[in-house]
């Protein structure tokens, strides 16, 4: 058995190494990301300039790579150029920070990475654990956070997973772990309305012109049963089955062109 493992944060990230130790004795893992924290990239891909690849001494002493573009870049690396299979599972994390509703899924590197390995028929796992300290979801390289249950729960759906593939119509998984669990059991829910609701923060520079920082509020609308309000209300682990095909209800478009 083989995995391909990426991410968002970065090859030198806590998660990514975390996500690693999580499926030591199941497969033969390539760890595969980006060289720098690509968060927010969505599902974007390099063409007009050159990518690098340089091997890096991961934390536990095996060999990673770090591609210099974006997540959906070094998943395209990993399987087309450093594996000489197609891998068995594909994960994509474990993220510092949550990845949940549907207004931001598609900007979400973690996202981008699971989206484009399960976009080949691959079974994937895109895993995020929730944090409340903001600053750290953007830092590069080691962090303190405490992945050991995040592990745990990622080694428990992997082994399903390798043991079944993933069930007929589903793609790929979206996994959340809440920073405080009250169990070791998977929620599956459906995908919330959104993460953030968008603030600007206008600025003015030395000359008086306006620049602009975009944020956002955490989103607090979401109803019981969606990933956002098991999560963070409820601090469960959350499972969102997601498939790549957005095609929408034919016959009601051709009923409307008539």
């Amino acid at each position: 058995m083989k995995a391909l493992i990426s991410n968002d944060d970065g090859i030198t990230a806590s998660g990514i190494l975390a996500a690693k130790k999580a499926v030591d004795g199941l497969c033969d893992s390539y760890v595969v990301a980006p060289e720098v924290q690509q968060s927010g990239i969505g599902h974007a891909l390099t063409l007009y300039e050159p990518l690098r690849v340089n091997e890096h001494a991961l934390r536990d002493g095996s060999k990673g790579y770090g591609v210099s573009g974006t997540p959906t870049d070094a998943v395209t690396i990993g399987l087309f150029e450093i594996m000489d299979e197609r891998p068995d599972i594909m994960i994509s994390g474990i993220n510092t920070g949550f990845n949940i509703g549907q207004a931001e899924l598609t900007t979400s590197g973690t996202l981008g990475a699971a989206i484009e390995a399960a976009s080949f028929g691959i079974p994937t796992i895109a895993i995020s654990k929730e944090v409340t300290q903001d600053h750290i979801k953007f830092e590069n390289g080691e962090n303190q956070i405490d992945f050991d249950f995040a592990g745990k729960m990622l080694k428990k759906l992997a082994k399903i997973v390798l043991k079944k593939g993933l069930p007929e119509g589903i793609d790929l998984l979206n996994v959340n772990i809440p920073e405080n669990p009250i169990n070791e059991e998977f929620e599956v829910v459906h995908l919330g309305k959104r993460m953030y609701t968008p603030v600007i923060d206008t600025r003015l520079d030395p000359r008086g012109k306006p620049y602009y920082w975009i944020g956002g509020e955490l989103y607090e609308l979401d109803k019981p049963g969606s990933d956002g309000y098991e999560l963070r209300k409820s601090q469960k682990t959350t499972v969102t089955p997601l498939k790549l095909d957005l095609t929408s209800d034919m016959s009601l478009l051709k009923e409307w062109l008539d």
